[in-house]
Protein backbone atom coordinates (compact mmCIF):
# COMPACT_ATOMS: atom_id res chain seq x y z
CA UNK A 1 0.00 0.00 0.00
CA UNK A 2 1.28 3.53 -1.30
CA UNK A 3 0.29 6.19 1.70
CA UNK A 4 0.17 9.44 0.38
CA UNK A 5 1.71 12.22 2.62
CA UNK A 6 0.83 16.69 1.74
CA UNK A 7 1.36 20.00 2.83
CA UNK A 8 -1.28 21.42 0.98
CA UNK A 9 -3.81 22.56 3.85
CA UNK A 10 -5.14 25.58 3.03
CA UNK A 11 -7.30 26.61 6.81
CA UNK A 12 -8.65 25.32 9.84
CA UNK A 13 -11.88 26.03 11.47
CA UNK A 14 -13.60 23.78 13.94
CA UNK A 15 -11.93 20.99 14.36
CA UNK A 16 -11.84 20.74 10.09
CA UNK A 17 -8.83 20.64 8.44
CA UNK A 18 -9.31 21.70 4.61
CA UNK A 19 -6.79 20.20 1.91
CA UNK A 20 -6.43 21.14 -1.68
CA UNK A 21 -4.68 19.76 -4.85
CA UNK A 22 -5.56 15.78 -3.27
CA UNK A 23 -6.15 13.65 -5.83
CA UNK A 24 -7.47 10.63 -5.26
CA UNK A 25 -8.63 11.01 -1.53
CA UNK A 26 -11.48 8.69 -0.35
CA UNK A 27 -14.67 9.51 1.88
CA UNK A 28 -14.21 7.85 4.99
CA UNK A 29 -10.04 7.24 4.38
CA UNK A 30 -7.77 7.37 7.48
CA UNK A 31 -5.99 10.10 7.76
CA UNK A 32 -2.99 11.01 10.27
CA UNK A 33 -1.77 14.85 10.78
CA UNK A 34 2.00 15.63 11.77
CA UNK A 35 2.31 19.32 13.19
CA UNK A 36 5.16 21.37 13.36
CA UNK A 37 5.91 19.89 16.59
CA UNK A 38 6.32 16.20 15.65
CA UNK A 39 2.59 15.46 17.24
CA UNK A 40 0.42 12.60 15.42
CA UNK A 41 -3.01 13.13 15.59
CA UNK A 42 -5.97 11.06 14.01
CA UNK A 43 -8.23 12.17 11.06
CA UNK A 44 -10.97 10.69 8.50
CA UNK A 45 -11.73 12.34 5.09
CA UNK A 46 -15.69 13.89 5.59
CA UNK A 47 -15.82 15.32 2.46
CA UNK A 48 -14.21 15.41 -1.40
CA UNK A 49 -14.44 17.05 -4.33
CA UNK A 50 -12.41 18.26 -7.28
CA UNK A 51 -10.95 21.31 -5.46
CA UNK A 52 -11.12 20.39 -1.77
CA UNK A 53 -10.78 17.60 0.35
CA UNK A 54 -12.47 18.49 3.95
CA UNK A 55 -10.80 16.30 7.09
CA UNK A 56 -12.02 16.44 10.81
CA UNK A 57 -9.15 16.02 12.92
CA UNK A 58 -10.27 13.83 16.11
CA UNK A 59 -8.02 15.75 18.79
CA UNK A 60 -8.87 19.04 17.12
CA UNK A 61 -7.25 21.86 15.16
CA UNK A 62 -5.74 23.82 17.97
CA UNK A 63 -2.16 25.22 17.05
CA UNK A 64 -1.74 24.04 13.94
CA UNK A 65 0.94 25.63 12.12
CA UNK A 66 -0.60 25.27 8.66
CA UNK A 67 2.50 25.46 6.31
CA UNK A 68 3.84 22.92 8.18
CA UNK A 69 1.39 20.53 8.78
CA UNK A 70 1.67 17.31 7.20
CA UNK A 71 -1.61 14.98 6.19
CA UNK A 72 -0.66 11.75 5.51
CA UNK A 73 -3.28 9.68 3.37
CA UNK A 74 -3.19 5.93 4.89
CA UNK A 75 -5.71 4.48 1.80
CA UNK A 76 -7.74 2.79 4.61
CA UNK A 77 -10.90 3.16 6.56
CA UNK A 78 -10.65 3.47 10.24
CA UNK A 79 -10.29 0.74 12.37
CA UNK A 80 -10.23 -1.05 15.53
CA UNK A 81 -8.52 -3.84 17.35
CA UNK A 82 -10.68 -6.69 18.86
CA UNK A 83 -10.18 -9.19 20.78
CA UNK A 84 -12.64 -10.97 23.81
CA UNK A 85 -9.86 -9.26 25.64
CA UNK A 86 -11.74 -5.91 24.99
CA UNK A 87 -13.97 -6.95 28.13
CA UNK A 88 -13.24 -4.91 31.09
CA UNK A 89 -11.62 -2.39 29.49
CA UNK A 90 -12.61 1.14 28.87
CA UNK A 91 -11.64 3.40 25.75
CA UNK A 92 -12.33 6.51 24.12
CA UNK A 93 -13.82 7.10 20.96
CA UNK A 94 -10.93 5.87 18.60
CA UNK A 95 -10.11 3.21 20.65
CA UNK A 96 -7.20 4.02 22.49
CA UNK A 97 -7.46 3.00 26.46
CA UNK A 98 -8.75 5.40 28.84
CA UNK A 99 -7.92 2.72 31.99
CA UNK A 100 -4.36 2.84 32.09
CA UNK A 101 -3.69 0.07 30.63
CA UNK A 102 -1.76 -0.86 27.54
CA UNK A 103 -3.57 -0.78 24.22
CA UNK A 104 -5.10 -3.71 22.60
CA UNK A 105 -3.15 -5.68 20.24
CA UNK A 106 -5.02 -7.80 18.16
CA UNK A 107 -4.61 -9.33 14.88
CA UNK A 108 -8.05 -9.03 13.99
CA UNK A 109 -9.62 -5.29 12.92
CA UNK A 110 -12.50 -3.87 11.97
CA UNK A 111 -14.45 -1.12 9.94
CA UNK A 112 -15.73 1.25 12.35
CA UNK A 113 -18.15 1.75 10.28
CA UNK A 114 -19.22 -1.65 10.10
CA UNK A 115 -21.65 -3.44 6.94
CA UNK A 116 -25.04 -2.77 6.16
CA UNK A 117 -27.08 -5.85 7.15
CA UNK A 118 -29.44 -7.02 4.43
CA UNK A 119 -32.74 -6.45 5.35
CA UNK A 120 -33.89 -10.34 4.36
CA UNK A 121 -31.14 -11.47 6.37
CA UNK A 122 -32.83 -10.02 9.72
CA UNK A 123 -34.07 -12.08 12.13
CA UNK A 124 -37.33 -10.52 13.97
CA UNK A 125 -36.39 -9.39 17.69
CA UNK A 126 -37.68 -11.68 20.51
CA UNK A 127 -37.24 -12.82 23.41
CA UNK A 128 -37.39 -11.04 26.68
CA UNK A 129 -35.13 -9.57 28.62
CA UNK A 130 -35.48 -8.64 32.24
CA UNK A 131 -33.87 -5.40 33.19
CA UNK A 132 -35.44 -5.80 37.10
CA UNK A 133 -37.09 -2.71 36.87
CA UNK A 134 -40.86 -3.37 37.16
CA UNK A 135 -41.69 -0.10 34.94
CA UNK A 136 -39.79 -1.05 31.96
CA UNK A 137 -40.23 -5.10 32.29
CA UNK A 138 -44.11 -4.91 32.98
CA UNK A 139 -45.78 -2.29 30.70
CA UNK A 140 -42.53 -1.68 28.27
CA UNK A 141 -40.74 -4.75 27.94
CA UNK A 142 -37.43 -5.19 26.33
CA UNK A 143 -36.83 -8.17 23.89
CA UNK A 144 -33.76 -9.34 22.41
CA UNK A 145 -32.82 -7.19 18.98
CA UNK A 146 -34.71 -4.16 19.69
CA UNK A 147 -33.89 -0.53 19.97
CA UNK A 148 -35.72 1.13 22.98
CA UNK A 149 -34.57 4.36 23.60
CA UNK A 150 -35.02 6.46 26.82
CA UNK A 151 -36.36 10.19 26.32
CA UNK A 152 -35.33 12.23 29.34
CA UNK A 153 -34.43 15.25 30.67
CA UNK A 154 -31.73 17.32 32.09
CA UNK A 155 -31.42 16.95 35.44
CA UNK A 156 -33.72 13.68 35.56
CA UNK A 157 -31.65 10.67 36.74
CA UNK A 158 -31.39 8.91 33.04
CA UNK A 159 -27.63 8.22 33.97
CA UNK A 160 -28.78 6.22 36.94
CA UNK A 161 -31.40 4.58 35.15
CA UNK A 162 -28.64 3.35 31.97
CA UNK A 163 -26.68 2.33 34.82
CA UNK A 164 -29.06 0.13 36.58
CA UNK A 165 -30.02 -1.23 33.43
CA UNK A 166 -26.40 -2.61 32.81
CA UNK A 167 -26.03 -3.87 36.29
CA UNK A 168 -29.36 -5.43 36.09
CA UNK A 169 -30.10 -7.09 32.60
CA UNK A 170 -30.45 -10.57 32.20
CA UNK A 171 -31.56 -13.32 29.61
CA UNK A 172 -34.25 -15.81 31.37
CA UNK A 173 -33.44 -19.58 31.25
CA UNK A 174 -30.42 -18.61 28.71
CA UNK A 175 -26.78 -19.97 29.59
CA UNK A 176 -25.16 -17.71 27.01
CA UNK A 177 -23.44 -14.95 28.51
CA UNK A 178 -24.90 -11.37 28.70
CA UNK A 179 -22.48 -8.95 27.99
CA UNK A 180 -22.73 -4.53 27.68
CA UNK A 181 -20.89 -2.13 25.71
CA UNK A 182 -21.77 0.88 27.16
CA UNK A 183 -20.97 4.08 25.03
CA UNK A 184 -21.00 7.39 26.78
CA UNK A 185 -20.85 11.05 25.04
CA UNK A 186 -20.14 14.32 26.19
CA UNK A 187 -20.23 13.21 29.90
CA UNK A 188 -18.96 14.99 32.92
CA UNK A 189 -15.64 13.51 34.98
CA UNK A 190 -18.15 13.00 37.73
CA UNK A 191 -20.44 11.39 35.61
CA UNK A 192 -17.74 9.11 33.78
CA UNK A 193 -16.60 8.61 37.67
CA UNK A 194 -19.61 7.69 38.65
CA UNK A 195 -20.38 4.77 35.47
CA UNK A 196 -17.12 3.37 36.34
CA UNK A 197 -17.13 2.81 39.98
CA UNK A 198 -21.02 1.56 39.50
CA UNK A 199 -19.86 -1.53 37.24
CA UNK A 200 -16.42 -2.35 39.40
CA UNK A 201 -18.37 -2.24 42.65
CA UNK A 202 -21.39 -4.39 41.63
CA UNK A 203 -19.06 -6.84 39.99
CA UNK A 204 -20.25 -6.33 36.35
CA UNK A 205 -17.43 -4.16 34.93
CA UNK A 206 -15.79 -7.81 33.87
CA UNK A 207 -18.16 -8.10 30.78
CA UNK A 208 -18.77 -4.15 29.65
CA UNK A 209 -17.26 -2.67 27.32
CA UNK A 210 -16.82 0.86 28.31
CA UNK A 211 -16.22 3.88 25.82
CA UNK A 212 -16.19 7.06 27.33
CA UNK A 213 -16.13 10.48 25.80
CA UNK A 214 -15.76 13.82 28.07
CA UNK A 215 -17.65 16.94 27.78
CA UNK A 216 -14.24 18.76 27.23
CA UNK A 217 -13.06 16.12 24.70
CA UNK A 218 -12.85 17.90 20.89
CA UNK A 219 -16.55 17.08 19.36
CA UNK A 220 -15.23 16.07 16.82
CA UNK A 221 -13.87 12.93 18.13
CA UNK A 222 -18.18 12.36 19.68
CA UNK A 223 -18.71 11.15 15.97
CA UNK A 224 -16.80 8.31 16.05
CA UNK A 225 -17.39 7.13 19.60
CA UNK A 226 -21.03 5.24 18.75
CA UNK A 227 -19.54 3.63 15.80
CA UNK A 228 -16.60 2.93 17.92
CA UNK A 229 -19.06 1.33 20.39
CA UNK A 230 -21.08 -0.44 17.82
CA UNK A 231 -18.03 -2.23 15.70
CA UNK A 232 -17.51 -3.78 19.11
CA UNK A 233 -20.35 -5.17 19.65
CA UNK A 234 -21.13 -6.42 16.09
CA UNK A 235 -17.87 -8.15 16.89
CA UNK A 236 -18.77 -9.51 20.14
CA UNK A 237 -22.66 -10.58 18.76
CA UNK A 238 -21.59 -12.43 15.00
CA UNK A 239 -18.18 -13.53 15.83
CA UNK A 240 -17.98 -14.31 19.95
CA UNK A 241 -21.85 -15.58 19.45
CA UNK A 242 -22.72 -13.02 22.54
CA UNK A 243 -26.00 -11.41 23.22
CA UNK A 244 -24.59 -7.87 23.41
CA UNK A 245 -26.93 -5.02 25.47
CA UNK A 246 -25.63 -1.09 23.82
CA UNK A 247 -26.48 1.54 26.48
CA UNK A 248 -25.46 4.81 24.76
CA UNK A 249 -25.90 8.30 26.59
CA UNK A 250 -26.47 10.70 25.44
CA UNK A 251 -27.21 11.11 21.59
CA UNK A 252 -28.38 14.75 22.28
CA UNK A 253 -24.38 15.54 22.92
CA UNK A 254 -23.79 13.03 19.48
CA UNK A 255 -26.41 14.90 17.57
CA UNK A 256 -25.14 18.41 19.10
CA UNK A 257 -21.81 17.94 17.65
CA UNK A 258 -22.42 16.84 14.13
CA UNK A 259 -24.20 19.86 13.98
CA UNK A 260 -21.44 21.56 14.96
CA UNK A 261 -19.53 20.16 12.30
CA UNK A 262 -21.79 20.45 9.71
CA UNK A 263 -21.67 24.12 10.17
CA UNK A 264 -18.09 24.24 10.00
CA UNK A 265 -18.61 22.51 6.54
CA UNK A 266 -21.18 25.25 5.47
CA UNK A 267 -24.02 22.45 5.42
CA UNK A 268 -28.10 24.11 4.57
CA UNK A 269 -29.18 24.12 8.23
CA UNK A 270 -32.53 22.62 8.23
CA UNK A 271 -34.63 22.20 11.23
CA UNK A 272 -33.59 24.26 14.35
CA UNK A 273 -30.14 24.27 12.97
CA UNK A 274 -29.36 20.58 12.15
CA UNK A 275 -28.58 19.04 8.63
CA UNK A 276 -31.00 17.54 7.35
CA UNK A 277 -29.41 14.42 6.78
CA UNK A 278 -29.32 14.21 10.75
CA UNK A 279 -32.17 11.64 10.35
CA UNK A 280 -30.31 9.24 8.08
CA UNK A 281 -26.85 9.54 10.52
CA UNK A 282 -28.85 8.57 13.03
CA UNK A 283 -30.42 5.66 11.13
CA UNK A 284 -26.74 4.54 10.36
CA UNK A 285 -26.25 4.17 14.35
CA UNK A 286 -29.54 2.76 15.61
CA UNK A 287 -30.17 -0.04 12.85
CA UNK A 288 -27.02 -1.53 13.15
CA UNK A 289 -28.90 -3.59 16.32
CA UNK A 290 -30.72 -6.66 15.84
CA UNK A 291 -30.63 -10.28 15.45
CA UNK A 292 -29.38 -12.11 12.06
CA UNK A 293 -30.72 -15.29 10.97
CA UNK A 294 -28.31 -18.30 11.72
CA UNK A 295 -26.20 -16.40 14.54
CA UNK A 296 -26.48 -17.12 17.83
CA UNK A 297 -26.00 -13.63 18.80
CA UNK A 298 -27.50 -10.31 18.90
CA UNK A 299 -27.51 -6.69 19.49
CA UNK A 300 -30.09 -4.67 21.32
CA UNK A 301 -29.74 -1.08 21.61
CA UNK A 302 -30.96 1.51 24.63
CA UNK A 303 -29.82 4.80 23.97
CA UNK A 304 -30.65 7.82 26.37
CA UNK A 305 -32.22 10.95 24.34
CA UNK A 306 -32.19 13.86 26.20
CA UNK A 307 -34.99 16.12 25.46
CA UNK A 308 -34.10 20.25 24.94
CA UNK A 309 -36.58 21.82 27.35
CA UNK A 310 -38.69 18.67 27.74
CA UNK A 311 -40.02 18.80 24.22
CA UNK A 312 -40.58 15.69 22.73
CA UNK A 313 -41.33 16.88 19.60
CA UNK A 314 -37.65 18.17 19.37
CA UNK A 315 -35.87 16.94 16.37
CA UNK A 316 -33.31 14.70 18.48
CA UNK A 317 -36.76 12.29 19.71
CA UNK A 318 -38.44 12.89 17.26
CA UNK A 319 -36.27 11.36 14.41
CA UNK A 320 -35.18 8.89 17.12
CA UNK A 321 -38.82 7.76 17.65
CA UNK A 322 -39.33 6.81 13.82
CA UNK A 323 -36.37 5.04 13.78
CA UNK A 324 -36.47 3.01 16.91
CA UNK A 325 -39.25 0.64 18.58
CA UNK A 326 -40.61 2.51 21.02
CA UNK A 327 -39.28 5.11 23.46
CA UNK A 328 -39.53 4.89 27.64
CA UNK A 329 -40.30 8.65 28.73
CA UNK A 330 -39.14 10.29 31.94
CA UNK A 331 -41.44 12.56 34.13
CA UNK A 332 -39.68 15.57 35.50
CA UNK A 333 -43.28 15.45 37.79
CA UNK A 334 -42.97 12.11 39.09
CA UNK A 335 -39.22 13.19 39.95
CA UNK A 336 -40.30 16.30 41.71
CA UNK A 337 -41.89 13.44 43.66
CA UNK A 338 -39.33 11.77 44.58
CA UNK A 339 -40.18 8.67 42.60
CA UNK A 340 -37.39 6.55 41.20
CA UNK A 341 -37.62 5.86 38.10
CA UNK A 342 -39.57 8.31 37.39
CA UNK A 343 -40.80 6.10 34.32
CA UNK A 344 -44.07 8.65 32.55
CA UNK A 345 -46.42 5.75 31.84
CA UNK A 346 -49.14 6.71 29.44
CA UNK A 347 -46.71 7.79 26.52
CA UNK A 348 -43.76 5.34 27.05
CA UNK A 349 -44.23 1.81 24.81
CA UNK A 350 -42.52 -1.00 23.72
CA UNK A 351 -43.69 -1.84 20.12
CA UNK A 352 -42.06 -5.19 20.27
CA UNK A 353 -43.66 -5.69 23.49
CA UNK A 354 -46.37 -8.38 22.87
CA UNK A 355 -43.85 -10.41 20.81
CA UNK A 356 -41.31 -11.49 24.11
CA UNK A 357 -43.93 -11.76 26.71
CA UNK A 358 -46.58 -14.53 27.16
CA UNK A 359 -46.77 -18.06 27.62
CA UNK A 360 -43.20 -19.71 28.00
CA UNK A 361 -41.51 -16.23 28.07
CA UNK A 362 -42.71 -14.37 31.01
CA UNK A 363 -45.91 -15.47 32.48
CA UNK A 364 -48.78 -16.70 30.64
CA UNK A 365 -51.39 -13.15 32.22
CA UNK A 366 -48.47 -10.74 31.30
CA UNK A 367 -50.21 -9.17 28.46
CA UNK A 368 -53.91 -9.39 29.36
CA UNK A 369 -52.35 -7.61 33.07
CA UNK A 370 -50.01 -4.85 31.10
CA UNK A 371 -53.02 -3.77 29.16
CA UNK A 372 -55.24 -3.60 32.27
CA UNK A 373 -52.58 -2.06 34.72
CA UNK A 374 -52.45 0.84 31.89
CA UNK A 375 -56.02 1.09 31.27
CA UNK A 376 -56.65 1.77 35.20
CA UNK A 377 -53.63 4.01 35.60
CA UNK A 378 -55.08 6.19 32.84
CA UNK A 379 -58.64 6.06 34.19
CA UNK A 380 -57.32 6.89 37.57
CA UNK A 381 -55.50 9.95 35.81
CA UNK A 382 -58.73 11.55 34.77
CA UNK A 383 -60.04 10.89 38.03
CA UNK A 384 -57.21 12.39 39.76
CA UNK A 385 -57.36 15.75 37.69
CA UNK A 386 -61.69 15.63 38.48
CA UNK A 387 -60.82 16.03 41.75
CA UNK A 388 -58.20 18.58 41.36
CA UNK A 389 -61.52 20.79 40.14
CA UNK A 390 -64.40 19.43 42.03
CA UNK A 391 -62.69 17.97 45.21
CA UNK A 392 -61.95 14.19 46.07
CA UNK A 393 -65.06 14.06 48.46
CA UNK A 394 -67.63 14.66 45.64
CA UNK A 395 -65.97 11.78 43.74
CA UNK A 396 -68.14 8.75 43.65
CA UNK A 397 -67.20 5.52 45.71
CA UNK A 398 -65.71 3.82 42.59
CA UNK A 399 -63.70 6.95 41.51
CA UNK A 400 -62.12 7.18 44.91
CA UNK A 401 -61.09 3.42 44.46
CA UNK A 402 -59.29 4.76 41.27
CA UNK A 403 -57.87 7.81 42.81
CA UNK A 404 -56.27 5.31 46.13
CA UNK A 405 -55.28 2.98 43.14
CA UNK A 406 -53.31 5.25 41.10
CA UNK A 407 -51.10 6.84 44.53
CA UNK A 408 -50.40 3.23 45.09
CA UNK A 409 -49.69 2.25 41.46
CA UNK A 410 -47.10 5.36 41.32
CA UNK A 411 -45.98 4.31 45.32
CA UNK A 412 -45.20 0.89 44.85
CA UNK A 413 -44.97 -0.68 41.13
CA UNK A 414 -42.81 2.66 39.25
CA UNK A 415 -41.15 3.52 42.19
CA UNK A 416 -38.42 1.15 43.45
CA UNK A 417 -34.80 1.67 44.92
CA UNK A 418 -31.50 1.57 42.65
CA UNK A 419 -30.29 -1.31 43.87
CA UNK A 420 -33.62 -3.21 43.66
CA UNK A 421 -33.67 -5.70 41.14
CA UNK A 422 -37.23 -7.49 40.75
CA UNK A 423 -37.96 -10.38 38.86
CA UNK A 424 -40.84 -10.79 35.88
CA UNK A 425 -42.50 -12.74 38.74
CA UNK A 426 -41.98 -10.78 41.53
CA UNK A 427 -43.59 -7.45 38.98
CA UNK A 428 -46.62 -9.14 37.53
CA UNK A 429 -47.65 -10.86 41.56
CA UNK A 430 -46.83 -6.69 42.62
CA UNK A 431 -49.04 -5.62 39.64
CA UNK A 432 -52.29 -8.24 40.42
CA UNK A 433 -51.97 -6.57 44.24
CA UNK A 434 -52.52 -3.13 42.89
CA UNK A 435 -55.82 -4.40 40.57
CA UNK A 436 -57.10 -6.10 43.78
CA UNK A 437 -57.69 -2.38 45.34
CA UNK A 438 -60.05 -2.56 42.09
CA UNK A 439 -63.36 -4.33 41.87
CA UNK A 440 -63.62 -7.10 39.03
CA UNK A 441 -66.27 -5.08 37.33
CA UNK A 442 -63.41 -2.63 36.69
CA UNK A 443 -61.27 -5.35 35.65
CA UNK A 444 -62.51 -5.42 31.37
CA UNK A 445 -59.42 -6.32 30.18
CA UNK A 446 -58.39 -9.72 31.86
CA UNK A 447 -60.07 -13.03 31.64
CA UNK A 448 -61.81 -14.64 34.52
CA UNK A 449 -59.47 -17.34 34.79
CA UNK A 450 -56.83 -14.85 35.27
CA UNK A 451 -59.49 -12.98 38.10
CA UNK A 452 -60.11 -16.33 39.57
CA UNK A 453 -56.37 -17.45 39.88
CA UNK A 454 -55.09 -13.81 40.81
CA UNK A 455 -57.83 -11.20 42.02
CA UNK A 456 -57.50 -10.99 45.81
CA UNK A 457 -60.58 -9.19 46.47
CA UNK A 458 -62.08 -10.04 49.28
CA UNK A 459 -65.35 -7.24 49.54
CA UNK A 460 -68.43 -7.40 47.64
CA UNK A 461 -67.72 -8.01 43.77
CA UNK A 462 -70.05 -4.74 42.64
CA UNK A 463 -69.66 -1.77 45.24
CA UNK A 464 -67.28 -3.48 48.35
CA UNK A 465 -63.82 -2.28 49.16
CA UNK A 466 -60.41 -4.59 48.90
CA UNK A 467 -59.74 -5.66 52.07
CA UNK A 468 -56.11 -4.28 52.61
CA UNK A 469 -53.15 -5.79 54.58
CA UNK A 470 -51.63 -3.25 57.29
CA UNK A 471 -48.40 -1.92 54.85
CA UNK A 472 -50.79 -1.34 52.26
CA UNK A 473 -53.28 0.70 54.81
CA UNK A 474 -50.26 2.76 55.02
CA UNK A 475 -49.33 3.61 51.77
CA UNK A 476 -52.93 4.43 51.29
CA UNK A 477 -52.88 6.56 54.33
CA UNK A 478 -49.98 8.81 52.99
CA UNK A 479 -51.01 9.05 49.73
Amino acid sequence: MKEKEYRTASAARGGLLFMRDIPGGAFGERVIVKDHQGRRRNGQVIFTSGDVVLVQVFEGTDDLDLERTWVRFLEEPFEIPLSPDVLGRIFDGVGAPRDGRPPMIASLKRNVNGAPVNPVARAYPQEFIQTGIAAIDGLNSLVRGQKLPIFSGSGLPHNRLAAQIVRQAKLLGEETRFVMVFAAMGVTYGDARFFQEEFENSGVLGKVVMYLNLADDPPIKRLLLPRTALACAEYLAFEQDLHVLVVMTDMTHYAEALREVATAKGDVPSRKGYPGYLYSDLAEIYERAGRIKNRRGSITMVPVVSMPSDDITHPIPDLTGYITEGQIVLSRELHHQGIYPPVNIPPSLSRLMKDGIGKNSTREDHPRVASQLYAAYAKALEVRNLASIIGAEELSPSDRQFLDFAGQFEQRFVKQGEEEDRSIIETLDLAWDLLSLLPRFALTRVTEADLAKYHKWEGDSERGAPKMDSSQEEISEES
